[in-house]
């Protein structure tokens, strides 16, 4: 199954770590920009928005640090969290906004097949249509 796909811990004491909270923050606002259906002229608060998200999840004291992905299957958006430390190293980004990711299901797991070909196991823990 195919489906569209819409989070470490920066210092902001490097430039590559700077260009790296710059193009997280940029991922997000496009994730949240697709997730509220496409409207146009909301950039800045879009870009806000991700903002506050990326700087609450990187200065969350570790294992408080919630981490998800947004896949969308025949129209329902499913929100899968994962732990870090069990992901096999996959980083927020590796699925393009709008991009077809393979899925699959079991239970109230969603596995979804990474570009290396390893699969992202998550816990299924909101289910919007």
């Amino acid at each position: 199954m195919n489906a569209n796909s819409s989070g470490d811990d920066p210092k902001v004491n490097s430039s590559a770590t700077v260009t790296d909270l710059h193009e997280a923050i940029r991922q997000r606002a496009e994730e949240i920009y697709v997730r509220s259906g496409r409207i146009s002229g909301r950039d800045v608060q879009n870009w806000a928005q991700a903002e506050r998200e990326i700087q609450r999840e990187t200065t969350a004291p570790p294992g408080a640090r919630r981490t998800a992905v947004v896949v969308r299957v025949n129209s329902e958006d499913y929100i899968g969290e994962y732990k870090a430390e069990s992901s096999e190293g996959y980083t927020p980004g590796e699925f393009g906004a709008g991009a077809a990711v393979p899925v699959r299901f079991e239970g109230d797991k969603m596995f979804v097949r990474r570009p290396n070909g390893r699969e992202l196991e998550t816990r299924i823990v909101k289910k919007t249509t």
